[in-house]
Formats: structure tokens, C-alpha cells, sequence
């Protein structure tokens, strides 16, 4: 009788196995070379969705593997668990978020489970914990006590809705990208991480990152913009006031015909008080009111600017150029203004035509095709210095640092060093996040909790309903308390950390996740970290990489990270679109994991999300290619169990017999080399599933042969169930069991191959008459050109097809092909 493939009953019992002798639970062994996976751990939203089971099916193939090849295999699982949809839920269902978190949290735990991932659950961490943000509040005071925390006065971007502050990122279209809402600017008090003290190491260390991709470093790169210029003074004529401008072309400086403020900028409200410029002022502030400043600096929208009544004196030449303000310039970038040479910058071309300001061109490219008094458009192009006093003549390049040194020596300005990179605003005025550990005391100023007094944790009489505040502020009991310092009455902060805080540091927490004494053991850090491995999103590739790093060069720096990188291998896997679309709830292309699960197991799920893209690659959702991986594992459980009982008594030491042994034994062993390869350095993870699949069809081969060589069967067998494994464990660790093992196959190695067998005989090569594939025949391997010509001539069908034609040319490729050219 047939055995039926019941994937339910198999993947039940050996998840049952698993969990019962805890296989995963991992622990530090120096015998054995340490090898740290992770996957960037989920929001506990309270369902798996595709993309999950991407990612962590990627992240269990590669623990599988390294574990059956020796190492020692950290491979744990969390929870990014604070955040504001948990906040949302408990207003709409009068539910606590903790709660709605924590039923979150065992749903999708039992999720993963299902698909039998290798995970280390005694590691697990939520972020929502006391226990684990505890630590985060001693990171924060770290930070705080090395003057890397500090709080300042600052317009945000402000959701109405929500409640909160929202990052420059979150506001889409001058909307809140969770809710819709106009989102407006709030001046608030916030605290702030100085991210910027790290912007040289940042950057200069992105070469120490071999191991990731080029794309992601580059974006990195990019966001932290370092830029070499100088700082240039400005006096505003008829005040003692000076407007401060960075800039990369200083050579640029007598072609300055206007300059813009900031429309934020503290000298703007100074200089219209009173004025007839004063109510357009305020009028145009209003207006951006709901644009984020990514809206701002983008394209999308129109460069708009106002004249406020007032010049600066251009101190190079002396000559007064208007002031504007504009929606383009940002107050937190640089020093809130900039000077506008309109003639070779197109932004300000553009805003110059608008307006009617002049254009002086200072470089003259000796292009036939610029009219340097008549532009179109501005051009950035080298050449040499004009209209610029006793600069001209000069490459305008080469006269970049005789600018700044003129500069420099007539206290008119500095070499200075700018990057975009903003100090990291970590407020938020929510309930659902790490409580900020700060008291604030009139006689002392903000105070750090004491370390024994954490963690603070969050209280429980909160009301959720509360306007814009936070709802800590409702509670009396949290508010109100002692300062740690004198004694005296204290307030504590009541805003939470920026969720990007908890994820920053997770990875080091793993390694000693239960530890209630300290936040690691530093001995067990320095064993598993770095990470080896890393795997997630692209879209992560800037604020949550960014603000891993930050974090761990902050703790390699006060001697709790033994690394300056966190991660040293970075793998960003694709989407998982359907129809041509990222799936969405709201395009009906949503196409559920426990759907999948319950029709066909978790072991087809994992074999068609790894077999169907390469996994950096979008994956294009595939109902037939579910079924036919569906197929696939049930012709492998056939084959199983067919040869079980003929190989039972089978050696594992085998010989070759004759041409069918070896044939067999060369699939076997390229398919070992090829699997071996594609999953140890490439991560093709599809095109070792291929080979597989090849090996298994010469087994079907083979099986149906009169003289079987069963060592060899046997062994071949061992060999596909063992490469099968990472990819498919459930069914494999029935089949290996049936095949009379008894332990899991979990702690077996994997296959070696054999060079020798990789050897041929004799190869099938292809005969082209023109290009064209005419006959493919069997040569014997390793023959000079002239054997190997010869073989084919004598092919009784290229005989054939050559009668009558004369030979132009004979292109042999000894091993593969050749091509014979004829008219």
C-alpha cells in the first residue's frame, strides 16, 4: 500500500519533539566556531503575513545548514512590541494595549512554531517587558551621563489624531502616513540623542562593512551627507546681526544676488516685527504649517519665497543682496540659511527667474553653447573665475580653498565640515513605549532615575483618551515623585522613547536574555557578537541599521559592545508581490500563511518561498507553484519509503559497479557540491533546490534498474534527506527516522562530496551547424581538439547533414560544443 504524505500528523509530532527536548536551545561552546543569525524581529501585530514567512524561512535555512557544517548556531526570536498600533487599539476596543500585545505576542509565537522554525525560545525578549526596558532606561541614562541626551525647544511635526510627534518620514503628502490626518508643526520640548557626535565613524566605517550590500551603504552614506565647505558671515545691513551660511562653493560667493532664511529662523519674527513685511510673514509661516520637511526639500512641490525687508552685505564685494525667506529652507539644517547663486545652482535659478533677482555668472566654462548672460538654466561646469574681483583667472576649483583662506584670514569665515545628519528626536507623546527615565527638580534641573530605582515602569491609571499630551500625564501616581539628587519634590518626564530606541540594541540583549543583574555578561557578548548574519527588509536599510550602529559604537565606547559593528553580513531580502503588487489588505491580494499552512503544511510554504525567487529578488506569489512544491515532497516521501525497507540492511560504504553506479554517484556528488555552494556563500537557495530536485529524478532512475547497487542507494538517500532538511524539516525528519535513525537529523552533518566522482567518462556535448543545435551525442571526457573533431565528424548524423555543403570553418569548444559554419 501506498504511503500517504499526512503533513498535519508529521509536522505536529515533530514540532511536539522539538519544543519537548528543547533541540534549539543554544549555548556558548569554544570547541566549536560561533555563528549568530538573526532576522530582524516582527511588530506583534497579531498575524504572520508572507513577508514574514520569507524572512524567517530564509533565516532557518541558513541555521539549519551552519549547524549540520559544525557551528555553534545562535539563532533566537523577539519582539519589537511597544508602538502606537497597540495604543490605537486599546482607545478603539477599551482594551489595555498590554494586553492586546501579549495576545499578539502568543498568536504569533504559535505562528512560528507552526512553521518550524530553529529558534532558541528560552532567549526570547519583547521589548514591552520591565525586564527588558529596564536596560533600555540604563542605555538612556548612559547616554544622558556621557552628554549624549539632552532636551531643547523645537517645532515637530504634530498628528492631531494620533497625538504624537511624527518623524519627517511619517508625514506623506502633509498627511499622517498611519491615519490621514493634516499633520501641523507643535513647538515642543523634546529630548534628543546626539547621533551627529558618531556622523565621522559612521560614515568612515561603512568600509568596514564587507559583508552588505552596496545599495544599503550607499544609502547610509547619502543620509549622513558629509559635505567639506566653509562657514561664510553675512552682516545684515542697517543691524548688528549676521547671518551665518555654510556652503561647498565658496567660489562661488560673488554670485550671490540674494539670501534666504529659514522661515523658522529666530531673526525672521526679529527683523518684520512691527513691519509692513510682519502679517505676510506670519501668513506664509501658516501656510507650512502641514508640510513635513522631507515635503519641503523634495520636488513636489513649488519653490515658494518672501522678501522681508531687509539686505546682507555680500563681504566680498560689500554689495547688498535682498533677503527672503522660503519653504525650501530648513531650520535644523545647517545654520537656517543659505546664500543663492543663482547662476549655478538650478534651485536658485529657478526661485531667481520667479522673482526677478539678478543672475551673475562667476565661472566661465568656455562653452560655445552657454550664453553666460543670456542662461536658460544654471550650470555647474569648471572653468574660470569671473566677475570675481581678484579671483579671476583662476580654475574655479583650484580657487575653492584661496577662498576659504581669504576668508579665514579676514575673520569673514572657516573651513567647516557639515553633514544632514540631525540629532535623533526620541520624544513621543504616547503611553505605549519605554518611559523616559528623567525627573526633572526646580533646584536641580533633569535629573537621571536612580539605576536601582529601574526600571520606571509604566503605570496602570492612565486615561487613553487624552489630547495631545501624553497619557502619563493623566496619571498622578507616576508623575509626581522625588528627586533622586536632593530630595526634593520632582517630575518626571512623561514622554516615551521613540520605539527605534528598543530595536537598536536587541541583538546584544540575546546573548544573555535572562540576565537580572546586568544588562550581558560581557564574556558571553564577546563570544556570540558580532552578528554574522543579518537579515531583513531594504526598507530598514537607513533609520533602523543607522540607529543599530549608533547604539553599538555607543556601547563598544563604554565597554559593553566587544564589536564596532553590530552586523557583518547584511542580507535585505525582496517583497512578496502577488498580481504584480506588493500584497495589501486593500488589494484583495493578500494571500495568508495559515491558509497555506492548513492545504498543503508548513514544509511546502517553506520550499515555495525559498525555491521561487533568488532572496534578495522579489518573489512573485505563485498558486501553481505551491502545488507542484506540494507535489514535489510527495514524490520525495514515495521514494522514501519505497527504497526504506530494500535499503535497511544496507553498508553505508559502497563501490561503482558499472556505468549506472557511476552516473547516479556524479548527480549525487555535483548535487552535494553545487547545494554546498549555493547555500554556504551565494544563499541561492532556489538553485540548490533545483539540484535536488535533478538528484531526485535520478533516483527514480536508477530505482527501476535490474542490479541495484543498494550501499550506493542507500547512501544516496541518507544524502538527499539530509540536503533536503534545512529547507523542508518536518517531512525529513519523518523520512530520516523511517529510515531507521534515531536522532534528529537536526544534529547530523552535512553530506561531503567526492571530487573524483565529478569526473565523467564520457560528457554529452552539442554539434551547431550555423549557430543552429543539430545533434547532441556522447564523447569520451578530456580529448585534444583533434580527438575531439574527429569523434564528431565521425557522427553518422553530422555525416548526414554536412553531405554536399563546403566547410568555411570548424569552431570546436573540447567538453561542450562545436560549431561548424558551412554554405
Amino acid at each position: 500500500m501506498q504511503q500517504k504524505y499526512d503533513f498535519k500528523t508529521i509536522e505536529e509530532k515533530w514540532q511536539k519533539y522539538w519544543e519537548e527536548r528543547k533541540i534549539f536551545k543554544t549555548d556558548i561552546d569554544q570547541e566549536k566556531e560561533k555563528f549568530y543569525l538573526l532576522e530582524m524581529f516582527p511588530y506583534p501585530s497579531g498575524k504572520l503575513h508572507m513577508g514574514h514567512v520569507r524572512n524567517y524561512s530564509i533565516g532557518d535555512v541558513m541555521a539549519r545548514y551552519y549547524t549540520m557544517r559544525g557551528k555553534n548556531v545562535l539563532h533566537p526570536m523577539g519582539w519589537d512590541s511597544f508602538g502606537l498600533p497597540a495604543e490605537n487599539a486599546a482607545i478603539k476596543n477599551n482594551i489595555h494595549p498590554n494586553k492586546w500585545t501579549w495576545d499578539n505576542i502568543s498568536e504569533m509565537r504559535s505562528q512560528l512554531k507552526s512553521l518550524g522554525f530553529s529558534y532558541d525560545w528560552d532567549r526570547e525578549v519583547a521589548t514591552c517587558h520591565p525586564d527588558y526596558y529596564k536596560w533600555m532606561q540604563w542605555i538612556f541614562i548612559q547616554f544622558f551621563n556621557n552628554g549624549l541626551a539632552y532636551k531643547k525647544q523645537n517645532p515637530v511635526n504634530w498628528c492631531p489624531s494620533c497625538n504624537t510627534v511624527l518623524a519627517n518620514e511619517q508625514v506623506v503628502d502633509g498627511q499622517c502616513e498611519r491615519c490621514s490626518t493634516p499633520v501641523g508643526k507643535k513647538d515642543l520640548e523634546q529630548w534628543y540623542l546626539k547621533i551627529t557626535d558618531y556622523a565621522e565613524r559612521l560614515l568612515d566605517d561603512l568600509k568596514l562593512l564587507e559583508g552588505w550590500p552596496n545599495k544599503v551603504k550607499i544609502m547610509q552614506e547619502n543620509w549622513i551627507g558629509k559635505s567639506i565647505g566653509a562657514n561664510v558671515d553675512f552682516k545684515i545691513a542697517g543691524t548688528d546681526r549676521i547671518m551665518e551660511v555654510f556652503t561647498t562653493r565658496p567660489d562661488t560667493l560673488f554670485g550671490v544676488t540674494y539670501m534666504v532664511l529659514a522661515p523658522e529662523h529666530p531673526y525672521v519674527k526679529e527683523l518684520t516685527r512691527d513691519t509692513e513685511f510682519e502679517k505676510d510673514v506670519d501668513t506664509f509661516l501658516d501656510k507650512l504649517q502641514h508640510l513635513s520637511d522631507l515635503d519641503r526639500t523634495s520636488g513636489k512641490y513649488d519653490k515658494e519665497g518672501l522678501f522681508i525687508g531687509h539686505y546682507a552685505i555680500n563681504p566680498m564685494n560689500s554689495k547688498e543682496v535682498p533677503i527672503y525667506i522660503a519653504n525650501y529652507v530648513l531650520m535644523d539644517y545647517g545654520t537656517g540659511a543659505i546664500m543663492a547663486v543663482p547662476a549655478h545652482d538650478q534651485r536658485d535659478f529657478e526661485f531667481a527667474v520667479k522673482y526677478g533677482i539678478d543672475i551673475i555668472p562667476v565661472v566661465d566654462p568656455e562653452d560655445p553653447e552657454i550664453d553666460l548672460y543670456n542662461l536658460k538654466e544654471a550650470f555647474v561646469a569648471e572653468g574660470k573665475m569671473i566677475n570675481s574681483g581678484e579671483f579671476n583667472g583662476l580654475n574655479n576649483i583650484e580657487a575653492i580653498d584661496k577662498f576659504i583662506e581669504y576668508l579665514e584670514e579676514k575673520n569673514l569665515g572657516k573651513r567647516t565640515v557639515n553633514y544632514k545628519l540631525r540629532d535623533w528626536l526620541i520624544s513621543r507623546q504616547r503611553y505605549w513605549g519605554t518611559p523616559i527615565p528623567m525627573i526633572f527638580c526646580e533646584s536641580c534641573g533633569w535629573v537621571p532615575e536612580k539605576i536601582e530605582n529601574l526600571p520606571v515602569l509604566l503605570p496602570t491609571d492612565v486615561v487613553f483618551t487624552a489630547k495631545g499630551d501624553s497619557p502619563l500625564t493623566t496619571s498622578k501616581s507616576f508623575k509626581y515623585t522625588i528627586c533622586p539628587k536632593c530630595g526634593g519634590k520632582g517630575t518626571r518626564e512623561t514622554d516615551t522613547m521613540d520605539t527605534f530606541l528598543d530595536s537598536s540594541w536587541y541583538y546584544l540583549r540575546y546573548v544573555d536574555a535572562k540576565n537580572d543583574e546586568e544588562i550581558w555578561d560581557k564574556l558571553k557578548a564577546e563570544y556570540w557578537m558580532p552578528v554574522d548574519q543579518y537579515i531583513g527588509g531594504v526598507e530598514h536599510a537607513i533609520l533602523h541599521l543607522l540607529y543599530a550602529r549608533f547604539f553599538n559604537k555607543f556601547l563598544f565606547d563604554i565597554g559593553y559592545a566587544p564589536s564596532q559593528e553590530p552586523f557583518t553580513n547584511l542580507l535585505t531580502q525582496g517583497m512578496v508581490l502577488k498580481d504584480g503588487s506588493k500584497m495589501s489588505k486593500s488589494k484583495g491580494n493578500v494571500v495568508s500563511p495559515e491558509d497555506i499552512i492548513d492545504k498543503y503544511g508548513a514544509d511546502t510554504a517553506r520550499l515555495f518561498i525559498l525555491f521561487a525567487s533568488p532572496p534578495e529578488k522579489e518573489l512573485e506569489w505563485s498558486d501553481a507553484g505551491v502545488e507542484g512544491s506540494f507535489r514535489f515532497l510527495n514524490r520525495v516521501y514515495r521514494l522514501v519509503y519505497e527504497l526504506a525497507d530494500l535499503i535497511k540492511g544496507a553498508s553505508d560504504n559502497y563501490e561503482i559497479k558499472n556505468t549506472d553506479d557511476k552516473e547516479l554517484s556524479y548527480v549525487l556528488n555535483s548535487t552535494i557540491k553545487k547545494a554546498t555552494e549555493d547555500m554556504g556563500t551565494r544563499f541561492n537557495f532556489n538553485t540548490a533546490i533545483s539540484a535536488i530536485m535533478v538528484l531526485v529524478n535520478e533516483l527514480y532512475r536508477y530505482k527501476s534498474l535490474e542490479n541495484l547497487n543498494l550501499n550506493l542507494l542507500k547512501h544516496s538517500v541518507k544524502c538527499l534527506v539530509l540536503m533536503l532538511s534545512p529547507f523542508t524539516p518536518h517531512i525529513c525528519e519523518e523520512m530520516w527516522q523511517h529510515l531507521g535513525n534515531e536522532q534528529s537529523l537536526y544534529f547530523e552533518n552535512w553530506p561531503k562530496y567526492d571530487e573524483d566522482a565529478l569526473v565523467r567518462d564520457e560528457i554529452e556535448i552539442v554539434i551547431q551547424i550555423n549557430g543552429k543545435v543539430k545533434e547532441k551525442t556522447y564523447v569520451t571526457s578530456g580529448l585534444s581538439k583533434d580527438e575531439f573533431l574527429e569523434k564528431v565528424m565521425e557522427n553518422e548524423k553530422v555525416k548526414v547533414l554536412l553531405e554536399g555543403k563546403e566547410i568555411i570553418k570548424i569552431i570546436p569548444v573540447p567538453d561542450k560544443l562545436v560549431n561548424i559554419v558551412v554554405k
